[in-house]
């Protein structure tokens, strides 16, 4: 499965720091809009790795925000990097 963009680095950071776990409205709002299949898709992929890492969630329809930015692909140090870059190099805009 292809993996869609981040809408902003600032998203995917305050989504990351302020849930241990999320859902669709979080996930929805990390990667835009999304049809409920691609975000069931999102969240099963996530949740095969939380049952081999024998994890549980405390959210029924949630996942654990770690497992799902590894799964995904999104390197919250790799964020931060890149944020930090844009701001030394005037580019960044809140």
């Amino acid at each position: 499965m292809n993996i869609p963009p981040i809408t902003s680095i600032d998203n995917a950071l305050k989504t990351y720091y302020n849930h241990s776990e999320i859902g669709n409205a979080e996930i929805t709002a990390l990667f835009g809009r999304l049809s409920s299949a691609t975000v069931a898709r999102l969240k099963a992929l996530v949740k095969d790795e939380m049952a081999k890492r024998d994890m549980y969630s405390y959210g029924m329809y949630k996942v654990n925000t770690a497992v799902a930015f590894e799964v995904w692909g999104l390197n919250i140090n790799d964020l931060e990097q890149r944020r930090k870059k844009l701001q030394e190099l005037g580019l960044y805009c809140a």
